[in-house]
């Protein structure tokens, strides 16, 4: 068995082992600062000694696990994901790009093989914002650029505070919210995440990998609410109703408009109501509804275009408000700005697929990963997707090994030029 092929049985092994004991049927549940994600790192560290290598954890609790090269002072490379994952998601999203830096660290001992210079597996806390409402929460303490008020928002199931739950772990929050810095981007030669696609696009190609040009910024009111009158159903004619529902409607078909026109402009973004509900302590069969909760996730690699959605929504709603007599209070908004990634770090993977006679798609990334904070801060990142059949934040997620194997042969080809 050649040493890639060694190394690819392990993550096997690996996957299936944070399947078995992280399993919340329907699916899979490693909660940010939790059990799971807990259980996963320890599975990562146990590894990662079993290699042999340097062990170190930040502040914010992201663990690093650094195979030293040949010159210890040049610039690191960094293999990186995040091992949380959504409330009954799927195993791999995220996953596969840690299990991708202990293969590829696998591979290279198993060879013998040292690089030039040091190689990191940093595997990054709390990237999925369903938990803590923040984006890109473990990259951005990495940095020091999590706001000290980050710490006062509350995980979704426990409603404790990040202080609370880091806390808890023995993490130090104190430094966090002092803006103390891990990484220093000049210390860091360039940053590589492995993700599965989460989407349809590499299957529909045909393609085991796809090299991402760029990263969407966001957008996001997860609060947002319609406020009409409640009245009854059958006494309430048309013309006096201030009907929350119909205004909600209302919205929800202006910003398809305005979707409908940004493609035909050639622009690219999504636009999704992922919540939508009345008060249940209020609603009824026989009532007109006085108000709707939503949530809104726009979506886009052009600030122009976020900028255009966004003026729009408010355009919409001053109609929608004068029209239907409702009012729209969006609440707090959060959101993060599109990523550029690395040209020559993508021709140098696209060159080293090409040489292992895989086929490799150049695709942007329309969800958001943590190599957009990296690309932020000035570090060469990039981005890799692996072929995935089922879509992703679901139970059926899905990742052929062969794929997977395809990625991380791409990556030992590029790095060891």
């Amino acid at each position: 068995m050649s040493p890639l092929a060694k190394a690819i049985a392990l993550t096997e092994q690996l996957f299936e082992e944070l399947r078995a004991h992280t399993t919340d049927e329907p699916g899979i549940t490693r909660a940010a600062y939790g059990e799971g994600e807990e259980f996963a790192h320890a599975v990562v560290r146990r590894v990662g000694r079993e290699l042999g290598l340097n062990e170190a954890v930040d502040a914010a609790g992201n663990l690093y696990l650094t195979l030293e090269g040949e010159d210890p002072t040049l610039p690191s490379w960094i293999i990186g994901s995040h091992i949380d994952s959504v409330p009954h998601g799927g195993n791999y999203d995220g996953a596969a790009g840690v299990f991708a830096g202990l293969a590829l660290v696998h591979a290279l001992r198993t060879e013998g093989r040292r690089l030039t210079r040091n190689l990191t597996i940093m595997v990054i806390r709390a990237e999925e914002s369903t938990w803590f409402p923040v984006s890109y929460l473990g990259s951005r303490a990495a940095f020091g650029l999590l706001p000290a008020d980050a710490l006062e928002t509350r995980r979704a199931d426990t409603g404790l505070t990040l202080r609370e739950h880091m806390a808890a772990l023995g993490l130090n929050p104190d430094a966090v919210a002092r803006g103390e810095t891990y990484l220093d981007p000049a210390s860091i030669h360039g940053f590589v995440e492995v993700h599965i696609e989460q989407g349809p696009v590499l299957e529909r190609e045909d393609a085991p990998i796809g090299l991402v040009t760029g990263i969407a910024g966001s957008f996001r009111y997860r609060k947002g609410r319609v406020l009409g009158q409640y009245g009854h159903s059958g006494a309430v004619p048309r013309a006096y109703r201030q009907d929350a529902v119909i205004g909600f409607a209302d919205l929800v078909a202006a910003l398809e408009t305005t979707w409908d026109g940004l493609e035909r402009d050639g622009e690219r973004a999504t636009i999704t109501f992922g919540e939508v509900g009345t008060d249940p302590t209020q609603h009824a069969f026989s009532k007109v509804p006085g108000e709707v909760g939503f949530c809104l996730d726009v979506r886009s690699e052009s600030p122009m275009v976020l900028e255009r959605i966004h003026a729009e929504l408010f355009a919409h709603a001053a109609i929608i408000e004068q029209r239907r007599g409702v009012r729209f209070d969006f609440g707090e908004q959060s959101g993060s700005t599109p990523a550029v990634l690395d040209a020559g770090q993508r021709a140098g993977l696209k060159a080293a697929a090409a040489c292992e006679g895989i086929r490799a798609i150049e695709m942007p990334s329309g969800a958001g990963h943590d190599t957009a904070t990296f690309a932020g801060r000035g570090v060469p990142a990039s981005l890799i997707f692996v072929r995935n059949q089922n879509g992703s934040h679901n139970p059926f997620e899905a990742m052929r090994i062969e794929d997977f194997a395809c990625a991380v042969r791409t990556l030992l080809s590029f790095l060891k030029v």
